[in-house]
């Protein structure tokens, strides 16, 4: 138990730092856009790049290799965070799940609606209101210190995977390109493979990636968003070590006696104790879950660089509120899901759930906690952002978007520390 709370305590530590990172990137990357860099800003995202595979050429602007390329390292470890939490975190049994699943829902769907009903005759972006930045919302909810209960830190990664799990399907069947079927068939073989690999118990992270590398290739040629090769890949890492607890503190208590057994004066370690050591190595790598290894090593990656960098690259937007005036439904649709739809659905969806005995209710966080919640999930910046780009190709109402994506984010993360702190007071 101890052991699953400090990777919990790890996880929101570092997703708290990577908060203010994308903070940073994103005040820069505004300020650039608005000044006179703004020009070479711009030149510098959409500058073309390419690589060339035998006689099949992939070339795309430097953005877009962000977005899909290394946005997709992200969701890969959005994946394995999504497949942890499902075998052994907050997600792994009925009782665990149902209150964040159901608030995630609501916080999914409501967003969702309101978009669509004041943008009936242009409902793409409703896929924009229904992301929730866990970055940003955690990283809030950390410089609030002891302020905040620790179920409820709890509560938010819950119900933010299982909005990740959301965004992801939302992009996986709505955000699509031009279909190319003939390449199911090789994205279809190379995902056996990499199951292949899991059923014959391979441990080694690299066979999975390698594959993995030639997954997000297909994927990109079918049409789908290739990011979404990162999700199908981290479901298919296994998580069991190869050896069990057990074995590895034998092994390695062996070891240790057979270390201290051939201690002796030279300050030089002999062959016996480098064995010794060579065994100790050995079951320290056997003993690893390769999912959390491999989450654990893109966790620092994907918050401290893939996100900021993201960040930088996207969040950019010249201030002109001309562009809002000319895109009013569809920012109000934005503005609107994100700042009412996200409190509405986590308060609203949880709370006649437990009325009509669908799920309890934790006993360590109030509804008033919810609540919130509810309005932190409404920070939805860098996953909404993303979206935005996915949905829309006409610069000014991505502009405009932008814009309403920073109020709304901003005005909901200060009506959840406004509750936060006033709870605490009273």
């Amino acid at each position: 138990m101890l052991k699953k709370f400090l990777m919990i305590e790890d996880f929101i530590s570092k997703e708290a730092l990577s908060g203010i990172l994308l903070f940073i990137a994103t005040v820069a990357a505004v300020i650039v856009a608005n000044s006179s860099w703004g020009q070479a800003y711009y030149d510098l995202w959409h500058m073309p790049l390419g690589m060339t595979l035998g006689e099949k050429s992939i070339s795309m602007s430097l953005t877009y290799w962000i977005d899909d390329g290394l946005m997709a390292l992200f969701f890969l470890m959005v994946g394995l965070e999504i497949k942890r939490e499902m075998v052994i975190g907050e997600l792994s049994s009925v009782a665990k799940a149902s209150f964040p699943i159901i608030a995630a829902i609501g916080g999914m769907v409501v967003p969702a609606l309101i978009y669509v009903a004041l943008n009936t005759d242009n409902p793409l972006g409703f896929g924009i209101p229904m992301a929730t930045d866990i970055a940003f919302a955690l990283g809030i909810l950390m410089l609030l210190g002891t302020r905040v209960n620790p179920a409820l830190k709890l509560f938010l990664v819950a119900l933010a995977v299982v909005d990740d799990l959301g965004a992801v399907l939302v992009v996986a069947t709505v955000y699509t390109s031009e279909i190319k079927a003939e390449y199911f068939l090789h994205a279809g073989v190379t995902y056996a493979l990499i199951w292949l690999l899991n059923y014959m118990g391979v441990k080694k992270i690299l066979p999975y990636l390698i594959l993995g590398v030639f997954l997000w290739i297909f994927i990109h040629e079918i049409g789908i968003h290739a990011t979404i090769a990162g999700v199908l890949l981290a479901f298919a890492i296994p998580i069991s070590s190869k050896i069990d607890e057990d074995k590895f503190i034998e092994k390695t208590r062996e070891s240790l006696d057979e270390f201290e057994k051939h201690r002796d004066p030279i300050p030089v370690l002999n062959h016996h104790q480098i064995d010794a050591l060579e065994g100790m190595a050995y079951g320290y790598d056997k003993v690893q879950n390769p999912l959390v290894r491999l989450e654990h090593n893109l966790h620092g990656l994907s918050a401290f660089f893939i996100m900021p960098l993201f960040a930088f690259s996207n969040a950019g937007v010249i201030i002109d509120f001309s562009t809002i005036d000319a895109n009013l439904m569809i920012v109000l649709g934005v503005v609107l899901g994100l700042l009412i739809g996200k409190p509405v659905g986590i308060f609203g969806f949880t709370y006649l759930a437990t009325k009509i005995g669908l799920i309890k209710k934790p006993d360590d966080i109030s509804w008033y906690d919810v609540i919130a919640v509810g309005f932190l999930g409404g920070i939805g910046f860098t996953m909404s952002i993303f979206i935005t780009h996915l949905a829309f190709s006409d610069e000014t109402i991505i502009a405009a978007v932008k814009l309403g994506v920073f109020a709304a984010s901003f005005i909901a993360a200060l009506i959840g520390v406004m509750l936060i702190m006033m709870k605490k007071k009273a």
